[in-house]
């Protein structure tokens, strides 16, 4: 896509507030700002990992028609993320969702499937039906079509059923005028199934969103004729950011009315656009973890099989949001307490492992410069005064994109202090995040001497007129020999380097340390700021992002120029090639 810049202001002196003492520093020094400064908190997860939420059960990873038969997707690729469970076909159905052309993933022809991964499956029994929203037919061929259900479970032998919903959507798909009232169905089609079996747990009401007065009336009557779900369902298709909110309401309600508590199912969770979509996803896991859910689904907008949108396609390759599902999949022991700064923005769900050895978070939702916090550290006995911290991502393929895997950001030892350590991450909307704390580890620097050379227009990054005087402009030139085109990246620690020019033996920085897009990058002497603190990320084939500390962008060139003398500047991460960088050794 075409980017354009306003034109920058002439680069110039920082501000007087760095005071005179700026002139003569030139020594690199070797701290990091206190996380206080940068990022703020608003863009900080925080994770207490001596304090456990729940065993490890994987409750979000499931979803609606993720498996299309029994064969389809690979054992190999469901295994890996260890699905709660799976929202499936009723058995013989013959619903035709979203232009399929056959009917698929009955849950009896998938059960064994989801047997092998270690998951349930829920039986939802109107997809009996071929049309969505369902055309009712009568009374009499409903409960028949109930009994044949019904019959089918009984006869499997499939061990891993574990609930029949009985209607899906009924808040707008149950037909009144032909049916009667949705809540006397209900009653009367719970009744119909416990005369076969008086076992298998049946859940519901399944309705589209969460309706506080829909649910109290609902749950009157269910109460009133001994049909109350024994699983309570609905479902969160329009963002995750009232979820906590809900499951609040409906223990309230739960509680008012003299219901014994319910495990909670949310049967669809993600909106289309959200659908392997990594930073969108993750708030919908951490907040099902903390409010307790039994069990979530990733909605079925697109195709069948697709463990929810995280492959391709049907038969597909993992996209990059089933990677982050992969990391979820890997946790094992217990969940931790995870604290987010509001309901929208950056979030994340962890877990610490059995052995007590490993803390794993997985973050996302965040733009720019962003952090994951780390306490309790202190009280963990298998941890000291030194962990080692690797952190990486899952790059946003888009639904329909294979990706190869993630990608590591850095490798690296750090102090605990208080008990407590803070991770800085850049990092992109769209992206999933992990950061893994051990004991010890194998560090990983780039410390050196490069050549830095843009992507988008093959020219090395230099400063204007090979200058050395503090302010002057940095761009991008020819490639030549010249020690102006040389940087030695200085580690900084927590995974940060200073860039440090070989001519002036001045570090690059970003002008009156700007946060915002279009500042111009220049060379200065190096007083502690925040702006002279770089996160190199890597992408595919061997090029680099290379973000500001300060304010989170990219460096990148002026109006995405290929000529010599262009101005480097910082600009939102929008995925153009001049944000990409090679690192060549000098």
């Amino acid at each position: 896509m075409t980017r354009t810049h306003a034109r920058p202001p002439t680069p110039g002196r920082l501000t007087a507030a760095l005071g005179a003492a700026a002139l003569v520093v030139t020594a690199l020094a070797t701290t990091v700002p206190s996380a206080e400064a940068v990022p703020t908190s608003a863009t900080t997860l925080v994770v207490n990992a001596n304090q456990t939420l729940r065993s490890v059960t994987h409750v979000a990873s499931g979803s609606l028609y993720g498996l299309a038969d029994a064969s389809t997707p690979a054992d190999s690729l469901v295994t890996a993320l260890k699905p709660h469970t799976f929202v499936q076909m009723a058995p013989g159905g013959s619903q035709l969702p979203n232009g399929a052309s056959k009917p698929g993933g009955d849950a009896l022809v998938v059960a064994a499937k989801a047997a092998r991964a270690g998951s349930k499956v829920v039986v939802r029994m109107p997809d009996w039906y071929p049309n969505f929203p369902y055309q009712w037919v009568s009374w009499s061929d409903w409960l028949s079509a109930v009994d044949k259900q019904v019959a089918s479970v009984q006869s499997s032998g499939a061990t891993n059923i574990s609930a029949y919903e009985i209607w899906n959507e009924p808040d707008w798909t149950w037909d009144t005028a032909n049916a009667g009232a949705f809540n006397a169905g209900w009653a009367r089609t719970y009744k119909q199934i416990r005369t076969k079996d008086t076992t298998t747990p049946i859940q519901g009401p399944s309705d589209a969103s969460w309706n506080q007065s829909r649910m109290s009336t609902f749950l009157t009557d269910a109460k009133a004729s001994g049909t109350v779900p024994d699983i309570i369902a609905w479902h969160e298709l329009s963002g995750s950011q009232d979820i906590a909110a809900h499951v609040s309401a409906y223990r309230a309600l739960e509680s008012s009315l003299g219901i014994s508590p319910r495990p909670i199912s949310i049967e669809e969770y993600g909106t289309p656009s959200e659908m392997g979509n990594s930073g969108a996803l993750i708030p919908y896991v951490a907040k099902f973890e903390r409010t307790g859910v039994q069990d979530a689904e990733l909605a079925f907008w697109n195709h069948y099989g697709t463990l929810g949108d995280t492959l391709t396609d049907t038969g597909g390759s993992p996209n990059g949001s089933y990677w982050t599902y992969k990391w979820y999949g890997d946790m094992s022991g217990n969940m931790i307490v995870t604290t987010p700064p509001a309901q929208t923005g950056i979030d994340g769900f962890a877990s610490r492992n059995g052995a007590g050895n490993q803390i794993s978070v997985v973050a996302g939702g965040c733009t720019g410069s962003c952090a994951v916090t780390v306490n309790g550290l202190s009280s963990l006995s298998a941890f000291g005064s030194t962990v080692h911290v690797k952190v990486e991502y899952s790059p946003h393929t888009g639904r329909t994109t294979a990706s190869p895997g993630p990608i590591t950001i850095s490798d690296a030892d750090y102090t605990v202090s208080g008990g407590s350590i803070t991770v800085p991450v850049t990092m992109n909307a769209s992206d999933g995040y992990r950061v893994i704390v051990t004991p010890s580890g194998t560090s990983t620097s780039l410390a050196g001497r490069y050549q830095i050379t843009n992507r988008n227009s093959s020219l090395a990054l230099g400063t204007l007129n090979t200058g050395t005087a503090q302010g002057t402009s940095v761009v991008q030139a020819t490639s030549s020999t010249g020690t102006d085109q040389n940087w030695t990246l200085v580690a900084a620690g927590s995974g940060l380097y200073k860039i440090v020019n070989q001519k002036s033996g001045l570090v690059l920085g970003i002008n009156n340390m700007s946060t915002a897009d279009g500042g111009t990058a220049l060379i200065w002497g190096d007083n502690g700021t925040a702006d002279h603190l770089w996160q190199l990320i890597p992408a595919r084939d061997g090029y680099y992002k290379i973000a500001n500390y300060n304010s989170g962008l990219l460096l990148g060139v002026q109006d995405m120029s290929t000529s010599s003398g262009a101005q480097v500047l910082q600009w939102t991460d929008n995925g153009t090639w001049d944000h990409l960088w090679r690192l060549t050794a000098r």
